[in-house]
Parts: structure tokens; sequence; C-alpha cells
């Protein structure tokens, strides 16, 4: 019983660690996968640069990106920061 009690301080200062810093971020983590994969065509987005484009064609690992009206490119998905949601500006 004494063993438990030397323990208990540390048992605490992980389940803080965990609900403060861990699990935190995995929900963070979890919620810009889907926002990843729910992305299609015309969604207007802003990569981890700071660039502003539009989709012209999600595919499986990049996704086509309109820069503007004469340039498109290849995107990896990794590199998307968030989706500009209808009536923020950007």
């Amino acid at each position: 019983m004494e063993q438990l009690g030397s323990f208990l301080p540390l048992i605490l200062l992980f389940a803080i660690f965990y609900f403060l810093i861990i699990r935190p971020q995995q929900q963070h983590q979890k919620a810009h996968k889907a926002m990843l994969e729910a992305l299609v065509k015309g969604d207007k987005i802003i990569t981890t640069g700071g660039l502003i484009a539009v989709i012209v064609k999600p595919e499986e690992d990049f996704i086509k990106i309109k820069l503007n009206d004469d340039t498109i490119v290849k995107l990896d998905r990794a590199y998307v920061s968030k989706k500009v949601e209808v009536g923020e500006d950007a």
C-alpha cells in the first residue's frame, strides 16, 4: 500500500498531462484528417505556406489547385493547412 502512495503523484501528473496536452492534440489531428478527406472540387483552402487556392481536382495523395486563372499546380494533401469556410475572408 505504501508503494501505491509513492506512485500516486506520478500517476496524477500523467493524468493531468494526458488531459491537457495529449488528448486535445489527438482530437485536433483527427479533425484535420477528416477535413482533408472531405475536400472536394471548388473548396477554398489555405496551404501551410500561406497560399490561398481553389481545389480543381482532388486525388488520392495529391490535389490539383488553382492559384489564379492561369496557374494550376499539384499539392500534397499534407500541406493543406485549413479549409476556408463560407463567410470567412481570405
